[in-house]
């Protein structure tokens, strides 16, 4: 078996005259860094009798070398050439302790992530500044208006989403139901379960789970696609021959996404009531007629309004976050999951930023 990592000391005038033993790699260093700095002021380090080393025993050795002010000797031709390696190194990317108060680190983490959160802020209201110069161009040109492209991606976002989204959303409506009746059943109120149910789905959990999954499904294929394009250099190739990515390939995305949240939301509200109603059939015998009938008394027409006016929001939040993610892809295949990560995270993150805004503004003007 390999022989560890380990080392002789010496008294010296100077100070400790240090000798490794067996092998400085990487798997056989154990807790010699940690017993290296516990030693007092070093004189010299004597590698002659090690059986190999590495990169890693090199840095110790360099590193315990700087720091004492030591001599290295004994090193053979492998280590020597290992040594000078890291110290002609002016690179920043060395292994440092951190001796800051946790505070003072805690701070700059969140400063940086301020920064960075701002940052990506205004990439994106640029961005969609430049799509909305590019809408105008293609409004006045009706004919490059991709018609096709955007009628494809109907078919992404929309249809092929309806099967997810509508299971997702009638077992929501079912576990909405099912607590809301335990609490009411306290207060013999189980029949107002029905309000429960219709106005959450209607006004806020339909459209709120929709565009979670629609950012979820569409955000991230759009980012994982134009980032691939970008790699692949098509995007390049497109403005070589004269053809704007704007209108190619961001506009016909951010449109379907725009164009088919109001009708996913309104199916997924509808799949969520039913899911409440099954459940207040089975759970608390009222029967289907009960109802609906209770279900057109308490929602009002404004509910029905604050969905489709937040809808088409949310879907062009969505479409734009995740086309700006996909339009930063830079270097290689791992930024493109990155930034997919990204798109998902910001989509839902400022959907929900925008949806308690909206909140606020409905309940403000007697929305209620």
């Amino acid at each position: 078996m390999a022989a560890r990592a380990d080392f002789e000391t010496d008294e010296g005038a100077d100070g400790v005259d240090v000798r490794f033993t067996g092998r400085l790699t990487l798997a056989r260093l154990g807790d010699l860094p940690a017993r290296l700095d516990a030693l007092g002021p070093v004189a010299t380090l004597d590698l002659s009798a090690i059986e190999r080393i590495d990169t890693v025993g090199a840095w110790i050795v360099t590193r315990t070398a700087q720091a004492h002010d030591a001599k290295v000797v004994g090193a053979s031709e492998e280590a020597q050439r290992l040594l000078k390696a890291l110290a002609d190194d002016k690179s920043e990317y060395r292994v440092h302790r951190d001796r800051r108060p946790m505070w003072a680190r805690m701070l700059e983490q969140i400063g940086t992530a301020s920064v960075s959160i701002w940052r990506e802020l205004v990439g994106i209201v640029d961005f969609f500044g430049a799509m909305i110069i590019a809408l105008f161009i293609q409004i006045r040109a009706r004919r490059r208006i991709r018609w096709h492209a955007i009628v494809t991606r109907f078919q992404t976002v929309g249809v092929d989403a309806l099967p997810i989204i509508g299971l997702m959303s009638f077992l929501i409506g079912i576990v909405i139901a099912q607590q809301g009746a335990v609490q009411l059943r306290q207060f013999g109120l189980e029949v107002f379960t029905i309000n429960l149910v219709g106005r959450a789905s209607i006004r806020e959990l339909g459209l709120l789970m929709t565009a979670i999954m629609v950012a979820g499904r569409s955000g991230s294929a759009f980012a994982a696609q134009i980032g691939t394009m970008k790699l692949t250099e098509e995007v390049d190739a497109m403005r070589t021959i004269g053809v704007s990515p704007m209108e190619a390939i961001i506009l016909p995305r951010v449109a379907a996404s725009t164009i088919t949240m109001p009708l996913l939301a309104f199916y997924a509200s509808i799949c969520a009531i039913v899911g409440g109603g099954a459940f207040c059939w089975v759970g608390l015998d009222l029967p289907p007629l009960t109802y609906i009938q209770r279900l057109r008394e308490i929602i009002p027409m404004t509910d029905f309004w604050i969905m489709l006016i937040k809808a088409p929001v949310f879907g062009i939040l969505i479409g734009v976050t995740g086309c700006y993610e996909g339009m930063q892809v830079r270097q290689n295949a791992e930024e493109v999951g990155r930034r997919t990560t990204s798109a998902v995270v910001a989509a839902i993150f400022l959907v929900i930023v925008l949806d308690a805004f909206f909140a606020v503004f409905f309940s403000t003007i007697g929305w209620n």
